[in-house]
């Protein structure tokens, strides 16, 4: 059985593309794999935008300014009918000039602490003034500005103070919850999981909610697309996945080339908006759909419940949300993420 969803029509896929794995930081929680080097060609991305009919496209996965091709492949991509964003430690964006920053619709900072001591300690000295620098530059030339944070045993209850920071910059902050990836050490227990985003909520206003259990206890209506109908994400192996957590290796991107939009008819898709036969019934299926659908492969058990589900363990946990007004950002619709506003 498949949850309710939406098919993804005309311009309607977010696109992610990780240009390479490379990074000039080794953040002990990051999903990338550190082991070998890999790159698309400037020739791969241009056929994937032919072929695919994309609104949005996402640069991240490694640093994608220490590609060789990062210019060339920035020029083709501004050059696209598309908003265009990036996910960075800062780095990709010092590299770039003026102009080049311009091409970008917002440009997203990866802050996991409020405070520089534990920014730097995470994620190496100096990172936590390089994202404060190139975020008031973006601000300065127009650039729209988003932290993003993940979601982890370490900051769960301090969210509400990272929302904080990047209110400094008229910036919202966006959450993905830590998925275990490469190793469960950062993973929250299904306690700090609720207590994480209760204390969050009671602290800044929700300008969207995609992780699908939070948005059901919200009370929030079945989303429009997400996992598995229209994000597609392609890796530096060239391999497309129908989300950036998607366990294994991905399928060749010749086949994407090959079905453009019907890459959605594959099986790795498929699964991922596959309702788990013991959600049937449940009164919050219409906006959870099963939960993630990644986070479930994880776990190894795709057929089951979200472990994070409060349903299947005779819990109520119903979050009272302040709705912020809606700002036009590129990852309002992404699978499983949450973004907030501080408030005040």
């Amino acid at each position: 059985m498949t949850a309710q969803i939406a098919t993804a029509g005309a311009g309607q896929f977010a696109l992610g593309l990780g240009l390479t794995n490379e990074c000039n930081l080794t953040c002990a929680f990051c999903y990338r794999d550190p082991a070998r080097t890999d790159r698309l060609t400037l020739d791969q991305v241009q056929r994937v935008l032919a072929r695919l009919p994309v609104r949005s496209v996402n640069l991240g996965t490694g640093e994608n300014g220490m590609h060789p091709e990062f210019p060339a492949m920035l020029r083709f991509l501004r050059g696209q009918e598309v908003k265009l964003t990036i996910t960075s430690n800062g780095h990709s964006i010092a590299v770039l000039d003026d102009d080049a920053v311009r091409g970008f619709a917002e440009v997203e900072f990866s802050l996991d602490y409020p405070t520089r001591a534990e920014q730097d300690a995470q994620r190496g000295a100096g990172n936590w003034d390089l994202i404060r620098a190139q975020a008031a530059r973006c601000r300065r030339l127009g650039v729209g500005v988003t932290i993003i944070a993940v979601m982890m045993r370490a900051n769960a209850m301090r969210l509400a103070d990272i929302a904080d920071v990047a209110a400094q910059f008229d910036a919202p902050l966006r959450i993905n919850v830590y998925q275990a990836v490469q190793s469960d050490a950062f993973a929250l227990t299904f306690e700090e999981f609720w207590a994480g985003f209760a204390a969050l909520f009671a602290r800044t206003d929700v300008i969207a909610i995609g992780e699908p259990l939070v948005r059901a206890m919200a009370g929030l209506p079945p989303r429009q697309g997400g996992c598995g109908v229209a994000t597609v994400r392609v890796t530096p192996r060239a391999t497309v996945l129908p989300c950036v957590y998607w366990p294994g290796g991905g399928a060749p991107l010749d086949l994407l080339l090959d079905r453009g939009a019907g890459i959605v008819d594959t099986p790795p898709f498929t699964a991922a908006r596959t309702l788990p036969p013991a959600c049937a019934g449940c009164a919050f299926r219409p906006a959870c759909g099963g939960g993630c659908a990644g986070r479930r492969v994880l776990s190894g058990a795709p057929d089951a419940p979200d472990p994070y589900c409060p349903v299947m363990r005779g819990e109520d946990r119903r979050l009272s949300i302040r709705l912020a007004p809606r700002r036009d950002l590129a990852k309002l619709d992404s699978a499983c993420t949450t973004i907030v506003m501080a408030r005040g």
